[in-house]
């Protein structure tokens, strides 16, 4: 048993601090595989020194390249939860429909050893075609935000390869990650039956979720693990939410239905948000005064980790966690 202990502040807990035992250990950050600039054809990488997954990930949009005859690039991007391999495909724009996609999806399976169960996909504006796309083929099309493998390869794209492509423009880049930037959603209430007794503002030394450290796989419980970037500093502390209830089963089960995607504060309302699949908000907890100062560090804790932090769910401080999740917020731009 490996005793963690967390810094924290509770909302609504008059307590300084208190120790989670056996808690999770970090995902390996996934392998870069190089990418050779194309504006056509298909390109199959792969990595045999990574396990190959049945979770795939997937993403079709335009990207900031014009390509030939004035037209944007568009391309499909396949890759499974552990890197193991990608495959890219350009789509002239007369192709950009759901069942071009779906046989891109077919013939991609076909030709693949380890068969995929779920696929996610992150980007809420090509939601129906991708939807449509992938319901008449045998796996579970999972809207989600946790698609951090995909996610990855486009952050390297944008770095790497598009700006090196003729017609790349920079003024097109920034793709919708999730809701749209008109975001008027109201974040939707909490069944009570899934409602936390307390809630707690907490960290962990970042080197916690690293190679080594006090944090493994084997004791999330229910809960998931993003891939940590090695080039964080090991001394900085991730920022998190620990939510205590006498129901820790049923709601950690819930969140792992929810592809739960991070967590926030809206500091003007006084709201701790909680986001889950592509755009779904959920009001977890009022904040007053104290309790904005502290979302105000928790964001800000958060910020300058790249969007990484955690949420833990277990029945009291001296309890397992029910489920542990460690999150990363998809950047934006891609």
């Amino acid at each position: 048993m490996i005793s963690v202990c967390f810094v924290f502040l509770l909302l609504g807990y008059s307590a300084s601090s208190f120790s989670l035992n056996t808690l999770p250990k970090s995902l390996s950050s996934a392998t870069k595989i190089q990418s050779t600039p194309s504006t056509s054809g298909v390109e199959l990488s792969r990595n045999n020194d990574l396990k190959a997954s049945k979770e795939w990930e997937l993403d079709c949009y335009s990207r900031p390249v014009v390509a030939v005859g004035g037209k944007k690039l568009w391309e499909v991007l396949i890759t499974d939860s552990s890197g193991s391999f990608r495959f890219l495909k350009t789509l002239p724009s007369n192709q950009v429909n759901s069942k071009e996609l779906r046989k891109t999806i077919e013939d991609l399976i076909e030709e693949s050893d380890v068969k995929p169960n779920t696929i996610r996909f992150f980007r809420g504006a090509m939601f129906n075609m991708i939807n449509i796309a992938l319901s008449d083929l045998d796996v579970v099309g999972k809207p989600s935000r946790c698609a951090y493998s995909v996610a990855q390869w486009l952050e390297e794209r944008h770095r790497d390869v598009y700006p090196k492509m003729e017609g790349y423009k920079s003024t097109m880049a920034g793709g919708l990650t999730g809701p749209s930037f008109l975001d008027v959603r109201t974040p939707i209430k909490l069944p009570d039956a899934l409602r936390g007794e307390k809630y707690a503002f907490v960290a962990l030394p970042l080197a916690e979720f690293l190679p080594g450290g006090g944090v493994t796989e084997e004791n999330v419980g229910v809960g998931k693990l993003c891939p940590v970037d090695p080039t964080l500093p090991a001394d900085a502390f991730v920022q998190g939410v620990v939510v205590l209830t006498q129901r820790p089963e049923a709601l950690a089960s819930w969140l792992a239905g929810t592809e739960v995607a991070g967590l926030s504060c809206d500091l003007r309302k006084r709201n701790l948000i909680m986001e889950t699949d592509i755009d779904t908000q959920y009001l977890m907890a009022k904040l007053n005064d104290v309790q904005r100062e502290e979302g105000a560090a928790f964001m800000e804790g958060k910020d300058a980790l790249s969007g990484l932090h955690f949420i833990c769910v277990q029945r009291d401080e001296d309890d397992d966690p029910a489920g542990f999740w460690l999150i990363r917020e998809l950047p934006t731009g891609i």
